[in-house]
């Protein structure tokens, strides 16, 4: 028994970790992306766009794998494709070869997404909250590492190489995929069951739930995602290119303690609005920091941003396991990862044309603020639904 909890406390981390080190290696190396290969602001929209649309296209894909080849040869699929895709970016010369090693890395990732609140339901069945509270750490740190190093340590070390630097970032996703093929047999506190012929994995669009939880995840998301894609040219246009570094660490390294916290506090925040409301009000205030502060209040006010963008993830994640019944949690995931990124993916790319249309930096933001409006709203209609107290 100390062995299966042991097992699945580091796997769920450690995948948890692999579903944003390849992502969050593209926002550090952004400005140099840019200038080499003189992307407009629509086309920067389009390269973060991508994962995000590969999360909303292969969730529902993922659903399927999950029913049909189980939950370790699907955790498997994915991390093996997330890091063959972030590795093939190292040999992209042109900006079309970014692209399709994204969509490869994209897939891998969106197959992770969905089985991770699977897993938590398999491995940790009486510890939903902690269980999904211990793999958004992972994912936090995941974010942190390569804003972190890869200025100061990684880019150096190899030469400046921005290439070299994406590819870099698909190791550690490697190593987690040869450990969970290794031991992910010891996670299960039983065997899990076989596969039904007939997984029940397409989701049931006419539920109201999918799409109350696809909006209110989609809001987070379309947010953070936006934000590390436009914070670094937008700086940079601004003359305040020094703060690229301190204001993304700030932005993800303001993540953890929200994580952390979560940790020991998530089960009694399960199902209740205000902090939802709460989670809107302070990012409103963050994004409206980083436009119309500066100097170092810049970077306070993206690690605003981050702390309540964290807890209000977390808190959204805990609902598919806590809201479905056992065989549905894949599909209602699946089918809440789809509506979520599909909404990321139209905020990223207006947020580029509302760039390039009225040649204003800042107003690129002005989507991404709107978002935080309609967490406020997704949350008052989950109460109203009485899904939220």
């Amino acid at each position: 028994m100390r062995r299966q909890a042991v097992v699945a406390i580091s796997l769920l981390w450690l995948s948890g970790a692999c579903l944003r080190l390849t992502i969050l290696a593209v926002p550090p190396v952004l400005p140099l992306i840019r200038a080499e290969l003189h992307l407009l602001g629509t086309e920067i929209g389009i390269l973060n766009g991508i994962p995000l649309a590969l999360f909303a296209l292969a969730a529902v894909p993922g659903s399927l794998l999950i029913g049909r080849f189980g939950t370790r040869r699907t955790l498997l699929v994915g991390l093996l494709a997330a890091a063959a895709g972030g590795a093939l970016r190292a040999f992209s010369p042109a900006l079309a070869g970014l692209y399709g090693a994204t969509v490869v890395m994209g897939f891998g990732v969106a197959v992770l997404q969905p089985l991770l609140a699977v897993l938590v339901r398999e491995w940790l069945p009486g510890r939903i909250g902690f269980g999904t509270a211990l793999y958004t750490n992972g994912l936090l740190v995941g974010e942190v590492l390569p804003v972190y190093l890869t200025l100061p340590l990684v880019l150096p070390w190899l030469g400046g190489d921005w290439r070299l630097s994406l590819g870099f970032w698909s190791l550690p996703v490697l190593g987690v995929g040869l450990l969970a093929m290794a031991t992910a047999r010891y996670a299960a506190p039983r065997p899990a069951p076989a596969a039904p012929l007939r997984p029940v994995w397409w989701p049931k669009w006419s539920d109201s739930l999918i799409w109350q939880l696809g909006l209110l995840l989609g809001t987070i998301n379309a947010m953070y995602f936006a934000i590390n894609a436009f914070l670094p040219p937008y700086l940079a246009i601004e003359g305040s290119g020094r703060l690229v570094g301190p204001a993304l660490t700030a932005l993800n390294a303001g993540q953890l303690p929200a994580s952390v916290l979560l940790l020991g506090v998530a089960g009694r925040l399960e199902r209740r609005v205000w902090p939802y409301l709460a989670v809107a009000g302070l990012v409103l205030a963050g994004i409206a920091g980083m436009v119309l502060g500066s100097g170092y209040w810049i970077p306070v006010c993206t690690g605003i941003f981050g702390f309540s963008g964290a807890a209000g993830l977390t808190l959204v994640l805990t609902l598919p396991p806590l809201l479905s019944v056992p065989e549905d949690v894949a599909r209602t995931s699946a089918a809440m990862f789809t509506i979520s990124y599909s909404g990321a993916v139209v905020v990223a790319l207006a947020s580029g044309a509302v760039w390039d249309l009225t040649g204003v930096p800042a107003l690129a933001f002005l989507p991404i603020a709107l978002c935080g409006a309609v967490l406020a709203g997704a949350a008052l209609l989950l109460r109203a639904h009485g899904r939220l107290v």
